[in-house]
């Protein structure tokens, strides 16, 4: 018969101790730990950073005009279906929110990083940690981040590298030129666990809406030359960020004069709810 082996020190929830009360009777203590959720670590890291949201780069979406394929590095994780992959990327971006001596390095112990991704979830610690390794390299390979952990030490630093997939070293963007426009995540998108209520189409398209202009289109059969996906992922995508209050929808008529009845109508899309910032929070115009 096998032998079970010693668990180890990331699964004992208990301490037990031995304590000798005045009589000189012996009693057994149990102490049980916390329990700590990707939640409160997501949370925690986020008041950390000190920011009420997260830049990204536009070019993570959607490269500027010019190249015949303006395809950013969203397009694989919609191809693959990562979800857990981009979920990781945008929780990497909002953990190195802050430069320090590193640059814009993290370094936290592997356990902790397999909270941010949850990939704790219902496997051994060990497995957890390999998770969240494996997660950040896949990110390494599409050149979005750097990550590197000492021989003997639990702990991984992760470094940012330029939200465009080139590999060129990250600086916060400032919107000034077309490279350097960018979108933001409000912290409420994770506090709110949004990000846990949609698929990998749900995240593609929210970020797709965020990126654009306010009372966009995006008609499914033109997003793939566009962006690089499907109109199954376009049209899924909206429908979930629709439903979970996270984007808003319009109606609107383009005027077609080939057409027998001189227009077509066409829906337009605008982020809302916890997505809308300062920064966009404008005057509607009438449609």
């Amino acid at each position: 018969m096998k032998q079970s082996e010693p668990e180890s020190p990331d699964m004992q929830q208990t301490e037990t101790s031995v304590r000798v009360t005045r009589k000189g009777t012996r009693k057994v203590v149990i102490r049980r730990r916390p329990e700590v959720t990707g939640l409160d670590t997501r949370k925690e890291m986020l008041k950390r950073a000190r920011r009420a949201a997260v830049p990204v780069r536009s070019t993570f979406v959607q490269a500027p005009r010019g190249p015949a394929d303006r395809s950013g590095p969203l397009k694989v994780f919609a191809h693959t279906g990562d979800k857990r992959g981009l979920r990781a990327y945008l929780m990497v971006i909002a953990s190195c929110s802050q430069i320090n001596e590193d640059g814009w390095t993290t370094t936290l112990d592997s356990m902790v990083w397999a909270r941010l991704f949850d990939t704790h979830l219902g496997v051994t610690a060990q497995s957890a940690r390999t998770g969240a390794w494996r997660t950040l390299l896949r990110l390494q390979e599409r050149q979005l981040l750097t990550c590197t952990r000492r021989r003997g030490s639990s702990e991984i630093s992760v470094t940012l590298l330029r939200e465009d997939g080139s590999g060129d070293p990250y600086d916060r963007p400032d919107g000034k030129t077309p490279e350097d426009r960018f979108f933001s995540i409000p912290n409420a998108f994770w506090t709110d666990e949004f990000d846990s209520k949609l698929d990998t189409p749900g995240l593609v398209m929210l970020l797709t809406v965020a990126h654009g202009k306010d009372w966009a289109a995006y008609p499914a059969k033109r997003l793939k030359e566009w962006y690089g996906w499907s109109e199954d992922t376009t049209e899924r995508g909206l429908l979930q960020v629709l439903e979970v209050g996270l984007v808003k929808r319009r109606k609107t008529f383009e005027k077609k004069p080939l057409l027998p009845v001189g227009s077509v109508l066409t829906y337009q899309y605008k982020v809302a709810g916890p997505m809308v910032t300062s920064s966009r929070k404008k005057p509607e115009a009438t449609a």
